[in-house]
This record gives C-alpha cells, structure tokens and sequence, in this order.
C-alpha cells in the first residue's frame, strides 16, 4: 500500500484514480427519496439514500429519513451515514437513533462552516441543557461534555416520553474538519477514530453507530472507509491484502458518492497506513498520535455570522428616493433585467432565481412542486414570466465548488461597475453646475 501510495503521489495520479472509482460506482434506484412527500426532508436535490438500504423510521405515516445502513460483512461493521439534521428532520434523527439501538453519534463537521448552515442544532447546548421533540416524543438532556482541542466528546441521555425508558448516548464532535477538505493530520483523525473505538460504540453487540456531516457522504465516508480498512487488516492478519479501492466501491453500492474529492482519497491512504503500524503492534504509535495532535490545547474559538441588522425607519416617516434614470429605463445584461423603478424585494430574487434555473444543466432539475414545498420549490422554466413565480430556489446540490478561471471577467459585474461609474458622473456634474451658478 505504500509503494502504491508513493506511485500515485509521484505521478500526482490522484484525480485520475478518484474520477475512475466514480465510473466504477453503482447507480441504484433511489425512488422514495424523489417522492414529492419527501424531498422537503433531503437538505442536498443530489443526495440521496438508495432504496434498498435506506433506513425506514417506525412511527409515523411517512417512514423516509435521508440515511443509508452500510453493512459491511467481513468486517462485521456496521454504520447509518445520514446527512446533517433539518430543522424539520432533528425529531426523525433521534427517533432513528433509538429505533436502531444506536449508543454513539459521529458528528464530523460543525453547525456553520464558511458563514452558511451546515446542520441544525440537533442537540441541547450548555445554557438549555434539554430539548424536547413533540413530533416523536423524545426528550435529549445533555448531561456533560468534554471539550478537546480540535474536537467534544458529550454524555446525552435520550428519553422516549412514550415508554420513560431512557438510554445513554455518546456524541463525538469532530469540530475542525473542513468541508471538502481533509483533517489537519492522520495523526489527529486516528486519535479521534481511536476515542470512538474505546467508548464501544462500533462493537457489534450494539446498534450500528450513526455518522454524520453536512451531506453525509465526505467526511462521513473518510471516517467509514479508514475504520473498516483498518479492521479488515486486523482480521485478515495481513495488511497487504487489504484494497482500499475495492473497499470503497463496495461502501458505495450501500450510499452514493462515499468521498467527495481526490483528496480526502489521498487522506484515507495516508491514515489507513500510519494507522497500519498500531494494527502491527506498535502500541508505543497510538501514544504518539495523541501527543502530537496536541488535543489538550485550547480550542479555536468559531463564531457565528452576525445577524443583519434590520433597516431603520426614518425619524420624520418615508421619504421618497431620488431617481437618476427615468424609470421606464432599462438595463440588460447577458439574460439578467435590473429595472430602475425600484422593484420590491422578492421580485428581484425571482428574477435571478429564474435565470439560474434556465441556465442549470439537465441533470439538477427537480420535478415542480406544490407551492406549499417551501424548502424545495421548483424554479419557472425560461418561457414563463418571472413576475408570476412565488416560489423559493431549489436546494443546492453537494458537487464541488467549482472555481473561476483567474482573469474571466464577471457580465454582471462590470454592469455594476458602469452603473456606479454613471451615477457618479451625475452627481459630479450636478455638484459642478450648483456651484458654478451660485458662484
């Protein structure tokens, strides 16, 4: 593994081998999650758990939940990779937890990330201590927690208000691992995996350990694929044997697009080796990894986006706004309408949500919805007036962010920019008339 590791590095073939897994991947049928009923409980349009190892809730008429049990047989390791709770879905996530007799939670990726909401805050913090979920009758009480550098170990106790029965769970907060990105060191992530491992919570005598992200696909399939690749080379008793391709192409027959980029692939290599020399009997190894991913320093500290203030209102009432372009004006630019007689609000989003949507590819659409869907409304299509659209974007999809070619030029930039430039020409001329007259 390491000479093939060392190949693939020289010839910085990652993205290659990444791209062929994908082509490699299973395409199976994923028809409840497209249901109309059920897209409102999926937070990514091309995210997905297929139909025939997707989770099925007891309670309730609607039985879907965006998660995926993988089952990996030799290995005798079982996980339920889910996607980051939905304000509306946190109710169904702990239903499942008890249903599935899980007793330990994997949370990899934080509630916000780069200023936008990542998962919902699924779980009581310090200042409430408890949270009730009247939709399925479960009460969380956070009991204690134990706060790392990089990462928080909490002590739940999960109530089911129906029964009074009530069970200890485990909540692993992985707090500094980026989206589409990798862990700051294989050394960090095998202390962490390690402190999952110890609690017992992927022992087979219990539930299948639930694991999470944003998606539930990256991050969630990097901690799954190094775990049961390093199990597999304590069983087989030889490490060589063990394929982490073939290993990943079988976990994704279980849930799709299990490692979202070539170098989380290129991370899981590198973990699955330094991890290799505990499972050959360096004991003194597990010692070094905890010291060197310095977990008793203090943690960063991550705070939210402010909240936009809201406008004041003027002290002697409204006032009306003066105008520098008549207001039947118009100003186009590359299949985007700005109107000058002050459009309200909503009107200016539909409009530029009409556009994306003309200008999406094929395979992103999403069937149109009642207009009472409002976290997954369908856009207008480009023949229909934009003025009469009501409903809310299409939920993003989890592909990459794609990047810029550096120096490309943005249309509806420059159009601001002569926009600006004109109306600073006004007012400059404006300023230079008053004062000549007045001089």
């Amino acid at each position: 593994m390491e000479a093939e590791f060392r190949e693939i590095d020289e010839s910085e073939n990652w993205n290659a081998i990444y791209q062929e897994i994908r082509q490699q991947s299973s395409e199976l049928p994923c028809k409840v999650a497209k249901l109309p009923e059920n897209r409102s409980r999926n937070r990514y349009r091309d995210v997905s758990p297929f139909d025939h190892s997707r989770i099925h809730l007891q309670l309730g008429s609607n039985d879907y939940i965006n998660a995926s049990l993988i089952s990996m047989e030799e290995a005798r390791r079982s996980y339920i990779l889910t996607q980051g709770p939905l304000p509306t879905t946190c109710g169904h996530f702990w239903e499942m937890v008890w249903e599935q007799r899980t007793r330990g939670v994997v949370m990899l990726n934080r509630v916000i990330e780069k200023g936008s909401v990542k998962c919902a805050q699924y779980w009581p913090q310090r200042e409430e201590r408890e949270a009730i979920f009247e939709d399925t009758n479960f009460k969380l009480t956070l009991v204690s927690e134990d706060v790392k550098s990089y990462y928080t170990v909490r002590q739940l106790e999960l109530e089911n208000l129906s029964t009074q029965e009530t069970r200890e769970i485990l909540h692993f907060h992985y707090t500094t691992w980026p989206d589409f990105g990798v862990p700051e060191s294989p050394a960090s992530f095998l202390n962490f995996l390690f402190k999952v491992r110890e609690s017992g919570c992927l022992n087979s005598d219990q539930g299948p350990v639930v694991v999470h992200c944003s998606a539930g696909i990256g991050r969630s399939g990097t901690f799954c694929l190094v775990d049961t690749c390093l199990l597999l080379m304590s069983l087989r008793k030889d490490p060589s044997s063990v394929q982490i391709k073939d290993v990943l192409l079988e976990m994704r027959g279980y849930r799709m697009g299990l490692i979202q980029t070539a170098d989380q692939l290129r991370f899981s290599y590198l973990a699955v080796i330094e991890g290799a020399k505990c499972i050959m009997g360096d004991t003194s190894i597990q010692e070094s990894w905890k010291e060197l991913s310095n977990e008793e320093d203090p943690p960063p500290e991550f705070t939210p986006p402010p909240r936009p203030r809201p406008p004041k209102p003027p002290y002697n009432g409204p006032q009306s706004t003066p105008q520098f372009f008549p207001e039947d004006d118009i100003i186009q630019a590359k299949n985007v309408i700005y109107t000058h007689s002050a459009p309200s609000e909503p009107e200016f989003r539909r409009r530029t949500v009409a556009t994306l949507a003309a200008s999406a590819p094929a395979e992103f659409e999403t069937p149109t919805l009642p207009t009472d869907e409002p976290d997954d409304a369908s856009a207008p299509k480009p023949s229909d007036p934009v003025t009469t659209t009501t409903e809310a974007p299409p939920k993003p999809s989890r592909s990459p962010p794609e990047k810029r070619p550096v120096g490309q030029w943005n249309p509806l930039l420059v159009s601001v920019c002569l926009c600006t430039l004109s109306v600073a020409s006004v007012v400059a001329l404006g300023t230079y008339c008053y004062r000549t007259y007045f001089h």
